[in-house]
């Protein structure tokens, strides 16, 4: 399996050929909802930057975070996420 074309295996969750057919059709079903593209194209039109993140916030507003606090869950470590 060539691992430069996607990030993400099939391979470690080990799921047979008709599973990860099913997986595959819900998870391109889950990316074109109508609330997903938006967000894809917001995201577009915003422009990603490398040192930040961007936040879809449950107001509809988008906020940039930066990649220190967005991983670090705003200073509150990941342990207990």
């Amino acid at each position: 399996m060539n691992m430069k074309s996607s990030p993400f295996t099939l391979t470690k969750q080990k799921l047979s050929r008709k599973a990860a057919a099913a997986k595959k059709a819900r998870d391109i079903a889950t990316a074109k909802t109508p609330a997903r593209r938006a967000k894809k194209a917001e995201n577009q039109r915003l422009g990603q930057r490398s040192n930040s993140d961007l936040h879809h916030t449950k107001s509809g507003s988008v906020k940039r975070v930066s990649i220190r606090n967005n991983r670090g869950n705003f200073g509150n470590g990941t342990r207990n996420e």
